[in-house]
């Protein structure tokens, strides 16, 4: 896997560290030897090519700098200098280069090593193995379905959350690493055979959300259904307050509500939501729920308001956009009992869940015969 990391930062210079074993450095066609334990390197953006240093010594200028571990399974440890950004620890190689206006920076990883990064950062540590092997059977299924989102940028896939969170190499426990290899080229696919939209979020709130609330597209195997798992969880339900100037502003100015008639203004800061919707108030108005969660940045669609005062006091359920796999729902299951296979199918009813290297062998084999 070729994975773009950094990606919500502009980088400009960063710097390798020895992790837990030596890296090959080349510039372009050029080897200068080895990132050796007490050493690093520095990387410096200069317009169409990248300035490669080795402690003081400026190595040269060149078009990509590959850094290449000389043992498997080895890591490196990066630290954004410009901007600043905390170090963060990476298995497997890397492929250094320039955009007109940052340093570009590819993990080139293993699909084990880059899952057990994901299901960290997604999950964190101390969960139930069996969310792990979940959490990774999602993962795995996204990355195999999306694998080239990115291509015209030079990689895969990001480290952000619109592809999946990625932010560095498994430490928390032996479990994830453990359900990663327990899961091992294991997915899910629809009725006719292909890889599924393993749609996952963090809190559904009690209820999971139709596909066509968030994206206007109908999936069938994702339809809402009341998830009781999650309801107790520390992300189910959250307050905010919102100035009424601003609500009602957002409302005339991007949806012509009609905040002058004394009907709809007495209606304008009431909303309830028992279950769940895809419009403000009444679909008669055209106002997305999801509008109003970007602009206000609320953590669900799932919420019902009053005004208060000069606010408008707003009572949300869950955290996401509640379609898929409520992660915290799989985490309450997994501590009950139930195993990965059982998690999954509970949110993704009618899937199938193969060894995908398995079910493209026989694929294969069938279309020879």
């Amino acid at each position: 896997m070729h994975i773009g990391v950094l990606r919500d930062h502009s980088v400009k210079r960063i710097s390798f560290a020895y992790g837990d074993g030596s890296y090959s450095i080349i510039g372009d066609t050029m080897e200068f030897g080895s990132i050796l334990p007490n050493e690093f390197i520095e990387i410096l953006w200069d317009k169409d090519k990248v300035i490669l240093k080795k402690g003081t010594t400026t190595l040269g200028r060149f078009n990509k700098v590959y850094l290449i571990q000389n043992q498997p399974n080895t890591h490196l440890v990066l630290t954004a200098k410009e901007p600043v950004v905390k170090p963060r620890k990476y298995k497997d190689d890397f492929e250094i280069s320039v955009t007109s206006k940052d340093i570009l920076l590819v993990n080139l990883v293993g699909m084990d090593n880059y899952l057990a990064g994901v299901v960290e950062s997604e999950g964190g540590g101390g969960k139930n193995i069996e969310y792990y092997k979940v959490q990774a059977l999602m993962s795995r299924t996204y990355a195999l379905k999306y694998k080239g989102k990115h291509i015209k940028e030079g990689f895969d896939l990001c480290d952000r959350v619109h592809c999946q969170a990625y932010h560095n190499m498994m430490r928390f426990t032996p479990l994830i690493d453990s359900a990663i290899l327990q899961t091992q080229n294991i997915v899910m696919l629809d009725e006719d055979g292909n890889l599924i939209e393993s749609y996952f979020h963090a809190n559904c709130g009690g209820q999971t959300c139709e596909p066509q609330f968030v994206w206007n597209e109908n999936i069938d195997y994702l339809q809402t259904f009341v998830d009781t798992f999650c309801i107790y969880t520390k992300q189910a339900t959250w307050e905010k307050r919102v100035s009424q100037e601003s609500w009602r502003n957002f409302l005339e100015s991007n949806y012509n509500f009609p905040a002058n008639d004394t009907l709809f203004a007495s209606r304008m800061f009431y909303f309830e939501q028992k279950e769940r919707m895809a419009f403000y108030l009444h679909p008669i108005f055209g106002i997305p729920l999801r509008d109003l969660r970007e602009e206000f940045n609320l953590k669900s669609t799932f919420f019902s308001c009053v005004p208060d005062g000069n606010d408008v006091l707003i009572r949300g359920r869950g955290f996401g956009h509640g379609v898929g796999l409520c992660q915290e729902g799989a985490m309450k299951m997994a501590k009950s009992g139930y195993s990965f296979e059982q998690i999954a199918l509970y949110y993704f009813p009618s899937v199938h869940i193969v060894n995908f290297e398995e079910e493209q062998f026989y694929r294969q084999l069938k279309s020879g015969l």
